[in-house]
């Protein structure tokens, strides 16, 4: 009788505090546009009580009873709000942030400005708010999301003006690059200077290096989440801007019905065209006036991005759509020839996305999901020759196409209880067609053909993950993923725990740790290492299998609110297993020889293990007048595979022992901003010759009279090389300036932005030759001229003005 009432007694207790616990939810949006806002903070002042919006500006608390309940509402570059309400029942509130004035910056809006980097508990994670990206002086004036994700620690950059990124001693293909849920493979245009992402049609950029929420997997080394805005809902905006090699236009605006004074549903419309090739064919045309010999072809990119969605009140539909495409040809011909050449590439993305809340403390979003990237090559030339006086053609033709498409759909959950726990879940599966590489090729007398041959896969996931608050010191986000991928006989079945904690050792700092598992079961092949198109992606199948990873980290961050900037200091060590590569020799058109023998692409590659550690510095301020961070980071980066380089470790291409990065914007005043940027790194490891000879071979011919003759054969030049990447080029460092001049006029704001690329001309390297050494000017040469072989370096880009003008009504 005792125990049954004090089980009573303790049920009733339970739901009396529960009845005395209510939740508040809502939306949060811009005020102007109703855009809605990713990651704005709620918290209760004065304790240690929050939580954050989601990506589509959903948010819940579930909190005691009281009298008054006061909010606070803070985002980056946002005007902060305070709310006071009564709270004796479940409330609905929805919240409009204002745009902030930067030039007004006040010490004490600017401490909530954003969420306290020593209060979250996910570490190696790094946001940059796209108007800032718009003020970094960029390469000819493109403002590229990717270069300036290079510029952030722990990201390595490519060769010389490349956009490929290369995270914590991981390749570029272990980077999960996501545009509104869809994976994006190739994301670069003109051969990887510039990448395929537009900023007037970004809303937000979030880089995660380390220390993985369950809900993302598929890649070893980051994830860049991009999300495309929604559209204005109040009013037709638009906004674009004409540089050196391409234009751009955005436009945004509400469909509304007659009778509708708030527009449930907005459309966004942005595209973007180089126009390389239109302003070279009179220069080609004006040089080839007085030559027998004609060519023409050129080279242009262009992408487009278009989203619309519908506000039913508790669910929400969004469609938006990517399509990019490069396209490079050239066409020559002679009196006796004729070359026509045709390479291009591109990416299509489309995603449905539909959210549902189910009440205030659970919310649903469900994804359908389609990505394309394509490959193809066409060549075709045609060369007469004249034979014992006889006139013969011989023709040549290429034909090489390769590529991937996914179907998928993923449904994920937030769910809010209470403030102290936070928890994600949801599922995904996508169905994978690879194409790896199908060849027509006919050269001369010999003939070859590889049909395509797709291969059929699909890789699922499963997840769950808890931002959980046990006690006031200490934040906790523990997740464990498990991810599928099923081949035509193997069924790969991987667990991936996931753990990040933040320890607080004052009110401004904590200590962070975390762990993370990740597999990978789709792969890019590479020759080069710099991300060209014929870069290959093949999937894992019963030989090739998936790439895997550890990693752990741990740091300390703290907030320096008076000043407004944040700093964070991170160690970690990273092993993977399975990464893959070519074999010595091998290629992506899979050929041996001129295409007499057919080489699986399978048998083309290899596997093997890397290590990769080191050390993070990052200090950084997101608002006010002077704006910017500093980046350092000191790593070391190690491969080893049993077919190469004799089975020894060795330094992949672009380890790098130091990097380091300054950049600095200042807004003058409200017409004039001023930017800056230098970057520092150690030089690329690279493969070059130790010596070089000539390869002579002695024959027994008969002479003119039948008696025996000594030819010797003089052959071809012969490298000699020593170990894989033994050699290091020499550092690279580069200062960048821009001053953007804007003015509001009644209906439009316009901007003259005036920017200078390797301010000082700093010659970086880009390749390296081994070759005869150049003699000066005038030197007669004879054939007893001794010329020694040299190293010679090969340099880009010199000092580049640019200049831009951009607008916005």
């Amino acid at each position: 009788m005792t125990k049954n009432f004090t089980l009573l007694l303790l049920f009733t207790s339970f739901v009396s505090v529960a009845q005395n616990r209510f939740t508040i939810s809502g939306y949060l949006r811009e005020k102007g546009s109703q855009e809605s806002l990713i990651g704005v903070n709620i918290y209760v002042p004065n304790s240690s009580i929050g939580t954050s919006s989601n990506t589509y500006g959903f948010y819940s608390l579930t909190l005691s009873a009281r009298d008054s309940l006061t909010l606070v509402f803070s985002f980056v570059g946002y005007d902060r709000v305070e709310k006071k309400i009564a709270f004796q029942k479940n409330t609905e509130l929805s919240i409009e942030l204002s745009p902030a004035n930067q030039l007004t910056e006040v010490v004490v809006s600017a401490k909530k400005q954003e969420e306290r980097i020593s209060e979250t508990p996910q570490m190696s994670q790094i946001e940059i708010p796209i108007q800032q990206i718009k003020k970094i002086p960029a390469f000819l004036g493109e403002k590229d999301v990717l270069k300036v994700l290079q510029l952030m620690p722990g990201v390595q950059k490519g060769s010389e003006g490349q956009a490929g990124i290369y995270v914590r001693g991981g390749g570029p293909d272990q980077n999960l690059i996501m545009l509104d849920d869809a994976v994006v493979y190739n994301a670069n245009h003109l051969f990887g200077f510039f990448s395929t992402f537009n900023g007037d049609a970004l809303k937000s950029v979030e880089l995660t290096k380390g220390g993985f929420p369950a809900r993302f997997g598929g890649r070893l080394s980051s994830v860049i989440d991009l999300n495309m805005k929604e559209g204005n809902k109040e009013k037709l905006h638009g906004e674009g801007g004409i540089g050196i090699i391409s234009s751009r236009l955005t436009l945004e605006g509400p469909i509304k019905r007659k009778n509708e004074k708030v527009a449930k549903s907005s459309f966004l419309v942005s595209a973007r065209r180089t126009y390389i090739d239109v302003l070279t064919k009179p220069f080609i045309k004006i040089a080839q006036q007085d030559n027998e010999d004609q060519a023409t072809g050129g080279y242009y990119f262009y992408d487009l991005n278009a989203k619309v969605n519908y506000d039913f009140g508790k669910d929400k539909l969004y469609l938006s759509t990517y399509l990019g495409k490069d396209k490079f040809s050239a066409n020559t011909t002679t009196p006796t020839s004729e070359n026509n050449s045709l390479i291009r590439w591109g990416n299509t993305t489309a995603t449905l996305r539909w959210n549902h809340q189910f009440s205030q403390k659970l919310f649903s979003n469900t994804s359908l999901i389609f990505s394309k990237y394509r490959f193809g090559i066409d060549n075709q030339s045609r060369v007469q020759q004249a034979i014992n006086g006889d006139s013969t053609t011989s023709e040549f033709s290429l034909f090489y196409d390769s590529f991937i498409r996914d179907t998928g759909i993923k449904t994920d959950f937030d769910f809010f209880p209470n403030p102290n726990h936070s928890i994600r879940f949801g599922l995904l599966s996508t169905y994978h067609y690879f194409v790896p590489s199908a060849v027509v090729l006919q050269a001369f007398t010999q003939n070859f053909t590889k049909e395509a041959n797709p291969l059929k896969l699909i890789e699922s996931g499963i997840y769950a993950e808890d931002t959980w608050h046990p006690f006031e010191p200490l934040k906790l986000n523990i997740g464990l993923r498990v991810s599928q991928f099923k081949t035509e006989s193997k069924n790969y079945i991987q667990p991936e725990p996931r753990f990040s904690a933040a320890l607080k050792l004052s009110k401004d700092m904590s200590f962070k740790a975390s762990y993370a598992r990740m597999n990978q079961y789709v792969h890019l092949i590479s020759n080069t290492g710099i991300g060209l198109p014929t870069d290959l992606w093949v999937p894992t199948t019963d030989k090739v299998k998936p790439q895997s990873s550890h990693q752990v980290a741990t740091g300390l961050a703290k907030d320096f609110d008076k000043q407004g900037f944040t700093v964070t200091v991170e160690g970690y060590y990273k092993w993977m297993n399975n990464i893959v590569g070519y074999k010595e020799g091998a290629t992506f058109l899979g050929l041996d020889g001129l295409g007499a023998n057919e080489v699986s692409w399978e048998d083309n590659i290899t596997a093997g293990k890397g290590w990769s550690y080191g050390a993070e510095f990052l200090i950084q301020k997101k608002v006010g007048k002077f704006s910017g961070w500093v980046g350092y980071t000191w790593s070391k980066t190690e491969w080893q595979f049993p077919e190469l380089n004799f089975g020894k470790k060795f330094f992949p291409r672009y380890d790098r022992r130091h990097d380091a990065s300054i950049v600095g914007i200042y807004e003058l005043n409200p017409r004039v901003t001023l930017s800056g940027t230098w970057v520092y790194g150690t030089g690329n490891a690279l493969t070059l010759p130790i010596a070089t000879y000539n390869a002579y071979r002695d024959n027994i011919r008969p002479a003119a009279d039948g008696s025996p003759f000594l030819y010797t054969w003089n052959g071809r030049q012969v490298n000699e090389y020593g170990e894989k990447n033994s050699f290091r080029a020499e550092a690279y460092h580069r200062l960048d300036f821009a001053a953007q001049f804007h003015k509001k006029k009644k209906r439009i704001e316009r901007t003259f932005e005036v920017g200078v690329y390797n301010a000082y001309n700093r010659r970086n390297p880009f390749f390296y030759d081994i070759g005869p050494e150049t003699l000066p000017k005038g030197t007669i040469i004879t054939a007893t001229t001794q010329r020694k072989t040299v190293l010679k370096r090969y340099s880009l880009f010199p000092i580049i003005p640019s200049i831009s003008y951009n607008f916005k009504f």
